[in-house]
């Protein structure tokens, strides 16, 4: 039995999310007349009590068109220097919106306001001007970590002051808002838009939204199109993202008692050392002594335990729905066996 923890994007359908994909209605999406799609875009708008979204291919381009719609070419982006949105995006916010970045050396992946207040460039002709600050959450780098809602408040009062917008790269938000008790309607107050990934935790095999205002998603569509991510009959893909959304939320606390179970065994063994605090469904630690990251990746490859060194010391771990209770004690035995 193979226990894939390398990411929680390598997911399966399950049965029931396949047979709400086979009886899908569909129509051109690129026309606006796909019903499926149009469903999924107007549940997760509601669910956020935002006016708009759009259905993507990605949550890179969900992230890539948002930065697109909010900053002008020679403009600065704010964010953390783990975020995704600088480091796993392939230089797209220089590509595609011909910006620079601005990064902050946060908290496992998280900023503060007194950060933000300190990054953004004064009016300046020698400086770029400050364009758009974004946050992530979860914060994949930082190990899964959640930001406190009362300092995304702070960073919000921050940005209306000096009348940025603010955009949230919320791959596994949903991960964030069970572990924090907190609810779609707090996050559609606060940002001005957010990229919100479907085929994570919740275990759809395609698909992100980005959701903000009516204007800023009419923008947002042309670009989709200029990028090439229009689809046509996405309803197929679509009603995954429904299934996923009434069905597979609330599931993601089984994910994060995983975590944390195998962080436990972990922190029982002396080639472990610094374990980043387990908030979610993501687990990073360090080896030492005889294991390198690397040759401990491979040595649960040999037994068909695949994880991924993000370093030479570090590894990560990722839970989702494919992880089950018996693989989690077939992992911790082999674990404690090392």
């Amino acid at each position: 039995m193979n226990i894939d923890l390398r990411s929680d994007t390598f997911t399966k359908p399950s049965p029931a999310m396949l047979e709400a994909m086979f009886t899908a209605r569909v129509g051109d999406d690129v026309f606006g007349e796909d019903p499926t799609v149009n469903d999924l875009e107007s549940l997760a708008a509601n669910m956020f009590q935002m006016e708009e979204a759009l259905f993507c291919p990605s949550g890179t381009m969900t992230n890539q068109i948002a930065i697109k719609c909010h900053t002008q070419p020679g403009q600065e982006v704010i964010c953390e220097k783990l975020s995704h949105v600088y480091i796993y995006e392939g230089g797209g916010i220089a590509f595609n919106s011909n910006c620079q970045v601005k990064t902050i050396e946060g908290d496992q992946g998280r900023i503060t306001s007194n950060n933000v207040k300190a990054a953004i460039n004064p009016d300046d002709v020698h400086k770029a001007s400050t364009g758009l600050v974004s946050l992530e959450n979860t914060a994949n780098r930082g190990g899964g970590s959640c930001y406190d809602f009362e300092e995304i408040l702070k960073i919000k009062e921050c940005c209306l002051e000096n009348k940025l917008p603010l955009h949230l790269d919320g791959a596994r938000l949903w991960n964030a808002m069970v572990a924090k008790g907190e609810n779609a309607k707090q996050y559609g107050e606060v940002f001005d838009s957010i990229s919100i990934c479907l085929s994570k935790g919740l275990g759809t095999p395609v698909g992100s939204l980005l959701l903000g205002k009516k204007d800023f998603i009419k923008k947002a569509r042309r670009i989709r199109k200029v990028f090439g991510g229009g689809m046509r009959q996405a309803g197929y893909l679509a009603a995954a993202g429904i299934y996923a959304l009434e069905n597979n939320i609330q599931r993601l606390e089984q994910d994060h008692r995983h975590t944390k179970q195998i962080a436990a065994a972990l922190s029982k063994k002396d080639f472990v050392g610094t374990i980043l605090p387990v908030e979610t469904n993501i687990l990073i630690f360090e080896l030492k002594g005889r294991f390198t990251a690397k040759d401990f990746e491979m040595e649960l490859a040999k037994s068909g335990i695949y994880t991924i060194a993000i370093s030479p010391t570090q590894i990560r771990m990722v839970t989702h729905l494919d992880v089950t209770e018996q693989m989690i004690t077939q992992l911790i035995s082999f674990i404690e066996a090392l």
